[in-house]
């Protein structure tokens, strides 16, 4: 049974990025799979970085969950809205806080280079846009997609990463998001 851990980054229980992720769990669950969520917006924690990397903060409860899932997950599904080219503020605050070493990653003493922590797990990162996907690559070189593939994710080890870009969102019907829903839940349904 594979180890499945969706986390939702949209900061509105109302939005299509829900729908996508219930959508994908329905999907994997179909398939066999076990499935836990983190909803970043349900989260009670503080998204800043107080001190940088300066001095630690101490990880609240549900950040220790969060950490606990990652763990635990073979697979990681990430839905996000791209907004100003880049994630949610409250996204970013939990990979700040969430993703710090020695967590995800550990600097190796006198050296450049890091061992990554979260080897052995592969992700799905499905986001929505307000433009094509092709628009965001050529236009702005996807910088959200650049950030969570490489500068998270296969830092710390987990590949392959694979994205999902799904827009132009905006003025959409409701037949093309149906669409949309049922892709994903095929994408869930084949683990993928």
């Amino acid at each position: 049974m594979k180890k499945i851990l969706i986390i939702n980054g949209h900061p509105d229980k109302e939005s299509f990025n829900f729908g996508i992720s219930d959508a994908y769990k329905k999907g994997a669950r179909e398939s066999g799979a076990e499935v836990k969520e983190i909803i970043i917006r349900a989260l009670n924690f503080n998204p800043n970085l107080e001190f940088g990397y300066r001095k630690r903060m101490e990880l609240e409860p549900d950040l220790i969950d969060a950490q606990e899932k990652i763990i635990w997950s073979e697979h990681i599904v990430i839905v996000y809205p791209v907004w100003w080219g880049g994630f949610p503020a409250i996204m970013k605050g939990f990979f700040d806080r969430t993703f710090l070493a020695p967590f995800s990653y550990k600097k190796r003493e006198n050296s450049l280079w890091w061992d990554k922590m979260l080897s052995g797990r592969s992700a799905r990162v499905i986001c929505t846009l307000d433009q094509p996907g092709w628009s965001y690559w050529l236009m702005f070189g996807k910088p959200s997609h650049n950030a969570i593939k490489k500068s998270i994710l296969n830092f710390t080890g987990i590949k392959p990463v694979k994205i999902t870009s799904i827009g132009p969102l905006k003025d959409s019907t409701q037949e093309w998001r149906n669409k949309w829903i049922k892709k994903v839940e095929t994408m869930g349904r084949n683990l993928k």
